[in-house]
């Protein structure tokens, strides 16, 4: 295939202009047009990129050899799902659908279509995230913390499927393990649906997960904390970097700063190291990404099937807490 691919963006309100931005800037994407119901975003679209606002969906999808879908989650399936039907790549945001029989449904479009359809998690592209080998991550225990102060957009769904998801599908990753028990409270403060939210997420293999994710703090904070035998490793989302502690037998080379403790009868090493791939750009990563898997047919990084499961895992975590609000839908 050639290494222009010609692609159509849907959505272009918050996250859209991200990815207009971003489509322009990636030589391999010819932009094509968008298509967006809203005049107001519709026209800073064509006056801030130049791009062509075509009035109808099927048009776009018919004139593009992939789509990025930015649009809000009600209408990631329905998008999603005509592309598929007309042999289009897609890149869709997450959450891939509004629900998990959609997103289930979707997993097996996208195999029979035999597309490259990507899910846009894209915290897994965090520099933080891209500086650590997960390859060598067992953990035991995971605690993560993913405030946020309150912004009406993305109220549109729980704070499950706007925040959490996002914990949910690295855990996924990092656990190599199926999920056996998840217990779960959470509240609605300020909008209609979740605004807060705890997890606990239990594995075969006897690791624990504490999830917890808001979007009404007061400060913002999206950290991830991982315990496993002789080493803690610390993930901050929001500064892009990632510590990582060590315990060993023996003092190690120099060039790694550490320190001996005492424990009475032996001694032990530890080291910390700080590592970050800060000239990374995650999201325009994540696109690239999905231009290599077109033009080279390469596996896309995150499969719709991912997106499918992290959707499940929020589905557990949404049952556990209506079970412990008594019944009561969220």
């Amino acid at each position: 295939m050639s290494r222009i691919v010609k692609v159509g963006l849907f959505g272009v309100g918050h996250l859209g202009k991200i990815h207009a931005r971003l489509l322009k800037e990636i030589s391999g994407f010819d932009v094509v047009g968008f298509f967006d119901p809203a005049d107001d975003v519709a026209s800073y679209a064509i006056q801030e990129f130049g791009y062509k606002r075509f009035e109808k969906a099927n048009d776009l999808i018919a004139s593009v050899q992939a789509v990025v879908i930015a649009a809000p989650t009600i209408a990631h399936f329905d998008i999603a799902s005509a592309a598929l039907k007309a042999g289009k790549h897609i890149f869709v945001e997450k959450p891939v659908a509004e629900t998990t029989a959609q997103a289930k449904k979707l997993t097996a479009m996208a195999e029979e279509a035999g597309v490259k359809a990507m899910v846009g998690h894209v915290e897994r592209f965090n520099p933080a995230m891209l500086a650590i080998d997960i390859k060598k991550i067992n953990p035991v225990f995971i605690e993560v913390h993913r405030l946020a102060q309150f912004n009406p957009r993305g109220t549109d769904v729980s704070v499950v499927h706007d925040l959490m998801i996002h914990d949910l599908d690295i855990i996924l990753g990092l656990v190599k393990s199926q999920v056996s028990k998840v217990s779960a409270s959470g509240v609605a403060i300020i909008s209609s649906s979740l605004d807060i939210a705890n997890a606990r997420i239990e594995f075969a293999n006897g690791c624990v997960a504490n999830v917890t994710a808001s979007r009404i703090s007061l400060k913002n904070m999206r950290k991830m904390r991982v315990f496993q035998p002789g080493a803690y490793i610390s993930i901050d989302f929001l500064k892009g970097k990632s510590d990582v502690l060590k315990i060993h037998n023996k003092q190690q080379s120099s060039e790694i700063p550490g320190f001996e403790i005492d424990l009475g009868d032996k001694k032990k090493f530890i080291t910390m190291e700080t590592l970050s791939k800060q000239d990374v750009n995650a999201i325009k990563l994540e696109l690239e990404l999905f231009h290599k898997s077109i033009t080279q047919n390469k596996p896309v990084p995150v499969s719709v099937e991912d997106g499918f499961k992290a959707m499940q895992l929020a589905q557990k975590v949404m049952e556990a807490i209506e079970k412990h609000a008594g019944g009561v839908k969220m």
